[in-house]
C-alpha cells in the first residue's frame, strides 16, 4: 500500500489532456471557475471624477474665502462649462470634474450665500478627486482565469460590459453505491441484514458542496453484471465516477475487478490510511474512477481526500480544504501506524484553533455520527505517535 503522502502527490500530478469550457451569461456564471484571464479594455474611471458631492475649484483660489458658483454638474452629465478663478461649479459623487478644476471641496465645508460659496475650512490640493485609473488600468490584468467566480468578481467584469464569460465546466460525478443489503429511502426491509444506504446521499451532497454536478445512479447489487453494467454507462455519462464498497478483499468486491475489465487504467490501489485503506483511483483518458470504501465515515473522509480535489482539477480551481495548526485540549492516541483522520470538534478561541474529543466515539469507520457538529479532523502522518494536550497537530478543516 502506498504512502498517503505519495497518494496524494500521485493524484496532484494527473494531466488533464482536454478541459470542458462554455460560454456563460454573466449571472448565470456565478460559483463557476474562470476558463479566461479577464483583462482590463479601459482605464476606471477614465476621467477626473468628484468622490464626494462638494464644489470642484482651483485650490490656489482656496485662499480667497468667497467663490462664484457658476453652474451644477450632475453625475451622467456632460458639462462644456469650465472652473476659471474666482469660480466653483456645484460638482455630485461620480460626476467627471469639470476642466479647470483640481479639488473637490466638500458640502459641509463651506456654506452658501447667494450665489456664492464661503470656504469655512480648507482641503489639500486634489482632495476628493479620483485620479484615471485609480480602480484599474487599461490592460491590467483583473482577474486571472482559475478564479472562482463570486460577487465582486461578478461586479469587476459588469464593470468591463462584459456580458458573457468563459468558464470550466463543472463535472459532472455520477454516484453507485455498491452492496445487496442496501435499502433505498422509502424502501420496505424485509430482513434484519439490510441496512439503509447513507453513502450516495453524502456524496450527492458532498458533490454539491465542492462544486460539482451530482448524477445519483442508486444501489446495485453486489453481482459482477450488474456492476459492470452500472459501471459502463456511468463512464459514459460523466466526468467521475465515485463508487461505495465493493473494493475491498472479499468475495463480493467486484469494483476493482471490474473497472479494469472496462480499460480503465488503475492509478493507485490501497493506501496507508485510516480510515479508508482500500481506496481505488483509475482513471480513461481525462474520466477519472474513484473506489471508496463501504463504511459511512470511511466513505466521506476518503471523498473529501481524493474525490473532492478530482472536482477541482477538471475546472483548474483552487482547494476548497485546508490544513491548520490547532492546540489539542486533550490528549489524542495514535491508533494506527497509518496517516489517520479523526473527527474532532474544533473552535477558534482568540485567534487559535483548539481541538478536543468530547462525544466523538472510538470505533469503526462507520461512526458518521462522529461528523456531527463543528467538527473538523485531525491529520496524523504514519510517523507522528500520541500526542498530549497543550500539543499542536495538524487540521483538515471541512468549511
Amino acid at each position: 500500500m502506498l504512502h498517503f503522502d505519495e497518494s496524494i502527490k500521485m493524484l496532484k500530478d494527473l494531466k488533464i489532456d482536454h478541459y470542458k469550457t462554455k460560454k456563460l451569461y454573466l449571472m448565470d456564471a456565478l460559483g463557476y471557475v474562470l476558463a479566461q484571464d479577464i483583462i482590463a479594455d479601459h482605464n476606471s474611471p477614465e476621467f477626473p471624477t468628484s468622490a464626494m458631492d462638494g464644489y470642484a475649484l482651483k485650490h490656489e483660489d482656496m485662499a480667497t474665502r468667497r467663490l462664484k458658483i457658476g453652474s451644477i454638474n450632475p453625475a451622467g452629465s456632460a458639462l462644456k462649462e469650465e472652473v476659471h478663478h474666482g469660480s466653483c461649479i456645484k460638482t455630485f459623487t461620480g460626476s467627471l470634474m469639470p476642466k479647470g478644476a483640481d479639488t473637490l471641496i466638500p458640502i459641509e465645508n463651506v456654506s452658501v450665500e447667494g450665489d456664492e460659496i464661503v470656504i469655512k475650512q480648507t482641503v489639500p490640493k486634489g482632495f476628493s478627486v479620483r485620479e484615471v485609473g485609480e480602480n484599474y488600468a487599461q490592460g491590467q490584468l483583473l482577474i486571472p482565469k482559475g478564479t472562482k467566480i463570486g460577487f465582486v468578481e461578478i461586479g469587476v467584469m459588469a464593470s468591463l460590459n462584459i456580458i458573457s464569460v468563459l468558464v470550466y465546466e463543472k463535472p459532472t460525478v455520477a454516484i453507485l453505491s455498491t452492496g445487496s443489503e442496501l435499502l433505498e429511502l422509502g424502501q420496505m426491509q424485509t430482513n434484519h441484514a439490510q441496512i439503509r444506504s447513507s453513502n450516495n446521499y453524502i456524496l450527492e451532497a458532498l458533490v454539491k458542496k465542492y462544486d460539482g454536478i451530482a448524477m445519483q445512479l442508486g444501489c446495485i447489487r453486489d453481482d459482477k453484471q450488474s456492476i459492470t453494467v452500472a459501471l459502463a454507462e456511468a463512464i459514459k455519462k460523466s466526468d467521475i465516477v465515485v463508487t461505495t464498497g465493493g473494493v475491498s478483499v472479499g468475495d463480493f468486491d467486484f469494483v476493482k475487478e471490474v473497472i479494469r475489465e472496462l480499460g480503465c487504467e488503475v492509478v493507485f490501489k490501497g493506501v496507508r490510511i485510516k480510515p479508508g485503506q482500500h481506496i481505488m483511483v483509475a482513471r480513461k483518458g481525462d474520466k477519472f474512477i474513484v473506489g471508496l470504501p463501504g463504511f459511512a465515515y470511511s466513505s466521506t473522509v476518503t471523498a473529501l481526500l481524493y474525490v473532492v480535489p478530482l472536482i477541482e482539477k477538471l475546472q483548474q480551481g483552487k482547494s476548497s480544504l485546508r490544513l491548520v495548526k490547532a492546540t489539542l485540549s486533550q490528549p489524542f492516541v495514535k491508533r494506527a501506524k497509518k496517516a489517520e483522520f479523526t473527527a474532532c470538534n474544533i473552535a477558534l478561541e482568540d485567534g487559535t484553533y483548539r481541538v478536543d474529543f468530547d462525544r466523538k466515539k472510538v470505533g469503526t469507520s462507520a461512526i458518521l455520527t462522529n461528523m456531527l457538529g463543528s467538527t473538523a479532523l485531525v491529520f496524523t502522518s504514519e510517523e507522528d505517535s500520541s500526542k498530549a494536550a497543550g500539543e499542536q497537530v495538524e487540521v483538515l478543516l471541512l468549511d
